[in-house]
Parts: C-alpha cells; sequence; structure tokens
C-alpha cells in the first residue's frame, strides 16, 4: 500500500487528543516514509506540537469561524474555503476521522482524499467511504474504539501508552516557577485539581470531587509526609482552587491560570503523584508517566479512565445502579444528590495517595 500521506481528525478536548496519540505512533511505524497531518482546536494544538510523528498541524477553532460567519458571511466562506485549502494542497491519501460529525467529513471529501475512515454517529458518515456503525463509547476504552478504525484500514495497534513531549524551555520555565515558590529539587511534590472537565462547560462541576474534601486530603498528606502541594487549574478555575486553599489548614502553593497547556504539562512532569478528577490533565499526567490517583463519578472509567489500566493509576469511584449516567454523549441526569462522586470519602482517596507516594 502506497500512502505517502495521512491525516487525523480530532477536534475535541486535552484527553480525546491524547487517546488518539498511540494511533499516530503505530501510523508512524507501520508507514515509516508517510508524513502524517493532525486537524485540532486551538487548546489542543500544544498537546501535539512537539510530537515528533507528526509532519502537519491544521488548528480548526470552530468558535473563531462562527464569530467571522455572525459578523461577515463572506469572509468567512474565504476564510474557510482557504483553512480546507491549506489542507487540500497536501494531497493526503488517507484520513482518519474521529469528529463524529459529517461537517468534517465534508472537510476530508473537499480536500480530495480518497479514503476516508470514520465513524458513522447517527448517520453522519456520508462523507465518508469506509465507517463504522456506532451509537456511543460504552463497553471498552476509548483507545480501543479508536485502534477499530485503524484494523478497518488494515493496521494493527502496536503501541498502547498516551505520548505527550515537553520541550525544555517550558521545563526551564516551571523550574524557574518552583524555584521562585521555595520548591526544591528534594521535595515531595502532590499535585491536586480540583477542576477539569473544560469542555463540558457549565456542567463541568457535575464531575467535581468536593472542595473541602481536596481540602482536607492535602492536609493530610503534608502533615503525614511533609510534601509541599501544588494545586493547578485553568484560568476560569481560579475560585475554585482558591477555595480549596481557604478550607486547608496547612499552606500550599497556588499555580493555577499561571501556566501555558505546554507548561502545565511540564508542571506535572514533576509531581510525584497527582490527585485529580476525570478530565484533560489527568491523561497529561497519565501520558507522561506520572502516578495518579482519580475521582470518577457519572462518567465511566472503563471508558474514559486511564489507559492503559496500570497500578501507578488508582481509580476511586462508587457503583450506584444507575451509574454512569453519562452515555453515548449525554449526561442524563441525577436524582441521587450526585452520590457516584460524594460518597468518595478522605480516606479512600488518602489510602491510595499513600501506596502511590510509598511505591
Amino acid at each position: 500500500m502506497n500512502i505517502k500521506k495521512i491525516l487525523i481528525i480530532n477536534p475535541y478536548g486535552i484527553g480525546d487528543v491524547l487517546f488518539t496519540t498511540p494511533i499516530i505512533h503505530t501510523l508512524k511505524d507501520v508507514c515509516p516514509d508517510a508524513k502524517i497531518g493532525y486537524l485540532c482546536n486551538r487548546r489542543t494544538e500544544a498537546i501535539l506540537k512537539n510530537n515528533p510523528y507528526i509532519d502537519f498541524l491544521f488548528v480548526y477553532e470552530r468558535d473563531e469561524f462562527e464569530k467571522i460567519k455572525k459578523g461577515f458571511l463572506f469572509l468567512w466562506l474565504k476564510e474557510i474555503f482557504a483553512f480546507l485549502n491549506r489542507i487540500k494542497k497536501e494531497h493526503f491519501d488517507m484520513v482518519f476521522d474521529f469528529s463524529l460529525n459529517s461537517q468534517y467529513g465534508f472537510f476530508s471529501w473537499y480536500a480530495g482524499i480518497k479514503q476516508r475512515i470514520g465513524y458513522d454517529f447517527k448517520n453522519r458518515g456520508r462523507f465518508l467511504t469506509h465507517k463504522i456503525k456506532m451509537s456511543g463509547y460504552n463497553e471498552k476504552h476509548i483507545v480501543e474504539y479508536y485502534a477499530d478504525l485503524l484494523e478497518y484500514a488494515g493496521f494493527n495497534l502496536k503501541y498502547k501508552n498516551l505520548e505527550l513531549y515537553i520541550k525544555d524551555e517550558d521545563k526551564k520555565k516551571v523550574e524557574e516557577m518552583l524555584t521562585r515558590e521555595g520548591v526544591s529539587s528534594s521535595d515531595n511534590l502532590l499535585g491536586i485539581i480540583p477542576g477539569a472537565g473544560r469542555s463540558w462547560g457549565r456542567d463541568a462541576q457535575i464531575k467535581h470531587w468536593s472542595t473541602e474534601k481536596f481540602a482536607q486530603l492535602a492536609d493530610k498528606v503534608i502533615e503525614n509526609y511533609n510534601a509541599k502541594v501544588i494545586i493547578m487549574g485553568d484560568f476560569w478555575e481560579k475560585e475554585l482552587v482558591m477555595s480549596v486553599g481557604e478550607k486547608m489548614h496547612h499552606k500550599a502553593i497556588d499555580l493555577s491560570s499561571r501556566t501555558t497547556i505546554a507548561e502545565l504539562a511540564a508542571l506535572l512532569n514533576k509531581m510525584k503523584v497527582i490527585i485529580a478528577n476525570d478530565g484533560g490533565p489527568l491523561h497529561m499526567a497519565v501520558a507522561l508517566g506520572v502516578k495518579t490517583v482519580s475521582v470518577f463519578g457519572p462518567v465511566d472509567e472503563k471508558v474514559y479512565g486511564p489507559y492503559p489500566a496500570s497500578d501507578n493509576h488508582s481509580v476511586i469511584k462508587k457503583d450506584f445502579p444507575c451509574r454512569p449516567c453519562y452515555k453515548n454523549f449525554r449526561f442524563t441526569g441525577c436524582s441521587f444528590n450526585r452520590r457516584c462522586i460524594n460518597d468518595i470519602t478522605v480516606d479512600e482517596v488518602l489510602i491510595q495517595t499513600e501506596r502511590l507516594l510509598k511505591k
């Protein structure tokens, strides 16, 4: 099979994009002479730009294009076709479309890509030449669903670990930041991420363990292990992070909203253990090989949890008949006061945190 260029499309969040990194590495291995392009959004560009197996990045930020469309329809048409023509001129032979959206299928069709492989979700695969019918991710991890598309093209998944690459300059910036905060290289660093789930918008809080419990946990780790606790979060999570700090008896270091995505990766890489909700930063830590304790509520950890499963990644959950209530890309609502996550105790998370700190 003479494949010279392959395009991958995934316009979703950090976790979804990281779940494609075993696919990228496998494709580069089975087609070593092929160039690989990737269409992503603005936020995940930083996750991919240092990946040595990617040759082209195409950033499509839908909100930016929609803003232009509302003001100037002609300008929007000009910009959207200029963007598509940049893809078209690369003459890709094959595309793996993980978007579940006919819009991106149209992009591939317009770009003249002959083999267009993806999912036919709710009959949205009309522009695909090869498609797998599916109703959602329910029975296995997303990475394994993604691998199904590889097999459809005749390839087997050769790599399973998520991959994230950090530039030396980002490592240096983080080291300087930690030094200013009084952190030394010998300190035990514990990362706390009380937010995450930005792609869920206002519903993200549904996935969050309480700030009170994060605070209690952080205090106990400081007392028992003389650790330094670093609290992380995006700029839109600043209030959430401050709430954890205010409820602690000991002092934590608040680095929320002070790093770029690339610098966050470098910061995560300095931690001995990360304690986090389900979300992009958790999967960044997993990709970096950092030990994690994660709290899962409405989302199925078998589908969206740390991958591959490992003794270094402990998932804390409570099983109820109604869980998971996030299925087929929809949150069906909760009538039980989020017991699946609210019933998780500080001691349950502490036991797993201590196990990994001692490891």
